[in-house]
């Protein structure tokens, strides 16, 4: 009987206002580690080979051809906006499986700061729907300090000059608001609540696991997506370069999990939500009430506790007297 109380409490993974075929794309990549990079378009064009023989496999009828693909965060491992053959690579891959595409690549943007950014693609080219990573990470991202660390370690220099963005986290394809939640920000509860209020009804996790390596931090990373569906009651597409990429249900099940280090395309009808959850409407509220009424009875406990100290000594006066 508990096990049906937590089934009844949680989002029901089939509910929704429509569907919409997602598909995510693992490319996979040449090495793992810092120098995923290193072969200038090697990344990008496993997406691209990947992309390509999806489209093959929806026009044989294996695969439902997609509304939306998603590719992981740092997929185009070159600025498509400032690499023309990047470009024309990806706007092929979006006409061939004909659906736009969720493009990862770190952008140099016109004020000469480094964005690392999620952008919608189309055949057409980039539609300027695009998510800048809020949340960025320190001691990888950018450096805090980078003088000083400097001094210890030339690896401060293989940090990143990221800035954050300042969107509200909603790309919008193919008609549907997509919350995006890149990597590194998943972790964080406040990472997908802007993109709630602004109506987002499917998320998605774009991700570089390829700095994790064999790691269980590439495992650690699906179950907090997996708490994330599960706390905003929406279908969650994890896309990870070398893995695990997962279509994962309102509920945290995992409907469907590719391989680490191989090539893989997932494909899912999923349903679009707009109902919203309790945890979705009350935020940080009952974390800042809990911190809040603990902090008030150690209060209390100390000054019961000095209070039954000095009792003692003040029935001892009396009796004296």
């Amino acid at each position: 009987m508990a096990g049906l109380g937590l089934r009844a409490a949680l989002p029901d993974p089939g509910a929704g206002d429509s569907t919409i075929t997602v598909a995510a794309i693992q490319g996979s990549v040449p090495r793992l580690g810092l120098d995923f990079n290193a072969q200038r378009r090697a990344v990008l064009d496993n997406h691209v080979r990947r992309t390509g023989q999806l489209a093959d496999e929806v026009a044989a009828g294996r695969f439902p051809a997609p509304d939306v693909v998603v590719w992981p965060e740092n997929s185009s491992d070159i600025d498509p906006l400032r690499n023309p053959d990047a470009a024309a690579l990806i706007s092929e891959a979006a006409r061939r499986i004909s659906a736009p595409i969720l493009v990862g690549a770190v952008l140099v943007n016109g004020d000469r700061t480094t964005t690392n950014s999620v952008m919608v693609w189309t055949a057409e080219g980039a539609t300027g729907e695009r998510h800048d990573k809020k949340i960025v990470q320190p001691f990888g991202e950018y450096l805090p300090m980078r003088g000083f660390f400097r001094l210890f370690s030339d690896y401060a220099d293989r940090a990143g000059y990221f800035v954050p963005g300042h969107g509200d986290g909603t790309i919008r394809a193919s008609g549907t608001e997509i919350g995006i939640a890149t990597c590194y920000e998943v972790a964080f509860d406040r990472a997908f609540r802007d993109s709630l209020r602004s109506g987002a009804q499917l998320l998605a996790v774009p991700t570089n696991n390829a700095t994790f390596g064999d790691s269980e931090m590439t495992y650690q990373q699906l179950a907090m997506s997996r708490v994330r569906a599960v706390e905003h009651g929406r279908s969650l597409i994890v896309a990870a370069t070398s893995g695990v990429s997962a279509i994962i249900a309102a509920d945290g099940g995992v409907r469907q999990e590719s391989a680490l280090f191989r090539p893989e395309a997932l494909v899912a009808e999923v349903p679009l939500r707009s109902a919203t959850t309790p945890a979705t409407a009350l935020g940080p509220w009952p974390e800042l009430a809990a911190v809040l009424v603990t902090a008030v009875g150690v209060i209390v406990a100390v000054v019961r506790r000095r209070a039954d100290r000095r009792l003692p000594d003040s029935v001892g006066s009396a009796s004296l007297g």
